[in-house]
This record gives structure tokens, sequence and C-alpha cells, in this order.
């Protein structure tokens, strides 16, 4: 670095890094991992990332633990992920082991920008495949390349672990009915943008989307799953539509150690009503705190924080998840690969 880095008040975008690690997948089988320097990408202009979207990632993080030892969180579920996102646009597969040993590589190589325990700041890792096989018509590419970039983090949002408000908007959906919702493809989220902008121009922090078909039930909460509290029960959206929020399953699982009750159910609108918490929960933020629910075409106001606070059981859950992955309590599940 040229400098040193203010750890404390990284934002939550882009700080260049020493290096990236790529692989490509040709003639039907996946290559030698290689190292680069280059932030660089020399693409075919006829690849069919660039034509029709055949593009996947991941995001997941490490982190400087108490002991100083360097974690990565889960980084198996995001391989996993991975896996059937590939498998929903008919790219090729990363084998589990290839996925493993490339990340914690990028964090090997990449170690002096793994932020200090306590800054609050973490190392973000980005898994990306690409389908860069040169064609115009519509078929799956025979080569790919999947590669992973890391940079310095933030928080994801600015304001901390606060309560922010979230609005709906019938207008817009996420996906398409029987799309590509489960999966991790780049498109989804180019479909969000107009609805998440229009939010932010109105005040708000995300868009709750409502399921594509008949709009009734909840479904992901812009960029992150939504979980409320219901009657002391960790409710949330099930939907084909829904990204398995590798977050959202860690907290139902550490939810059903604390002996909380955890329902994966449909959740219509007029439940809101009855929530005593929510969050908006995902890799970027953990979970960001509900304080508000707008519906903007019913005009009704769903007021989750009473007292404009966390609701303790989000609290204590965000707290312990943290906690894991800062190696401050006890890894039950083996969820954090160390890196030696």
């Amino acid at each position: 670095m040229d400098k040193e880095l203010d750890w404390g008040n990284l934002s939550f975008g882009y700080i260049p890094t020493d290096y990236n690690v790529r692989c490509y997948f040709r003639d039907g089988k996946w290559g030698e991992i290689e190292v680069s320097q280059s932030e660089e990408v020399n693409l075919h202009i006829a690849a069919t990332c660039l034509h029709y979207g055949q593009e996947i990632f991941e995001g997941l993080k490490a982190f400087r633990g108490k002991d100083g030892k360097i974690r990565i969180f889960r980084l198996e579920e995001n391989a996993r992920r991975l896996q059937e996102s590939a498998k929903g646009i008919l790219m090729e597969p990363l084998p589990e082991e290839k996925f493993r040993e490339m990340v914690v590589k990028a964090v090997e190589l990449n170690e002096r920008f793994v932020p200090p325990y306590g800054s609050g700041a973490s190392l973000y890792i980005r898994p990306i495949e690409l389908g860069i096989s040169a064609q115009v018509g519509v078929k799956p590419a025979k080569e790919y390349l999947f590669m992973i970039l890391v940079t310095p983090v933030g928080p994801y949002f600015k304001t901390g672990f606060k309560p922010t408000n979230i609005c709906i908007m019938r207008q817009y959906d996420r996906v398409a009915p029987n799309g590509t919702g489960m999966w991790k493809v780049g498109g989804n989220y180019a479909a969000s943008l107009t609805a998440g902008e229009h939010a932010h121009e109105l005040g708000y922090s995300a868009v709750l989307y409502l399921d594509p078909k008949e709009k009734k039930y909840l479904d992901e909460c812009g960029p992150a799953n939504f979980m409320a509290i219901k009657n002391g029960v960790y409710i949330t959206p099930a939907s084909d539509s829904i990204l398995p929020s590798i977050t959202n399953k860690s907290l139902m699982q550490l939810a059903e150690d604390m002996g909380i009750k955890v329902e994966r159910r449909h959740i219509t609108v007029d439940e809101l009503a009855d929530i005593d918490e929510a969050a908006a929960v995902g890799t970027a933020a953990v979970a960001s705190p509900v304080g508000e629910i707008d519906d903007l075409d019913t005009g009704k106001k769903y007021v989750v924080s009473k007292n404009g606070e966390p609701g303790p059981i989000t609290t204590r859950l965000y707290e312990t998840l943290n906690a894991i992955r800062l190696g401050e309590i006890e890894d039950r599940h083996g969820w954090c690969t160390i890196v030696e």
C-alpha cells in the first residue's frame, strides 16, 4: 500500500489490492490456477457473457480475529451456491475443492489488506465466472473464466446497526416467476437498479419486493433476504424466486441454537402489522434492522421499531454471528476456514 489505509473509515467500495487469481475452463476441463496483478480482463468481442448474460458471482468475507488469525466465513456454502447458479444458466460448475483453493490463495496473497481486528472492516471476496466463448448464436459457451478479486471494505450501511425504513412498490419485480431468482446472476441485480434508485430518491434504504406472480407474499429485500420476528418466532419468506442467503441460513441455525422457533413460509403483506422485529440479511450487512415498512400503493405504514432501536432478538443474532466470524466465541458449526 502506498499509504496506510484508514481502516475504520473504509467505504463499501473498491480499493486495488496486489493480486487476483484466475482459472480457465477449456477443452472440457479446468486448468491450473493463475495469479495476476492485472485489474483487467481480455474478452473476445463476441463472448457469451457480454451478449447473453452468462455471468454468475458470489460474495463472502475474510476477517482478522481477536487471536490475530484470518477467518473466511462459510466458503463451502458459497462454493455450492456458485455451482447451483452455474447449473441454472448452463455454465460449467467449478469444483468445490478448486473454489476453496482459489479463495484461500486470494486471501493469502493479499493478507496485508485484511483489516485489523476491531476496525469493523473486512476483506470482501468476489468470485465471478464468465462465459468467454466467441459466438453469436444463443447457446451456452464452451469456455469459461473463473476469477477472484478481493478488496477491503467498511460496513455496507454507513448508519451502522441502526433501523432504516424500506418500502413496497408493486410496479417493480426483481425477477420473473420461475426465472433466475434463486441463482446469483448479474441480470437479477441489473433488474433491481431502477426500483432501488427510486426507493433511494424517496428516502428509503431498500425495496421490499413482493412475489412476482400474485403480489400477495413477501419476497426479497433489495439485494438481501428478509426476516422478521413474530411472537418470538423467526420467520422468513419461502419462494423459488429468492436467492438462498448464506447469512439467512446461518442466522436461522443460530436462532434454533438459542431455542427460537424458525419458520420459512409464505408471509403475506398484512402480517407486517403483527411483526415485532425485522431486518434485511446478507453478506454485506449481516443484518440491517428495519424501522418502518411503507406500502406506497396502499398508503399503509408498518412501524416495526417503536423506539428507533434494533430489536433484541435481531441484535443477539447479529452479535453472535459477528462474534463467530471474529473468533470471539466458539465456532460450534465449523463455519470458518482459518488461513494459516
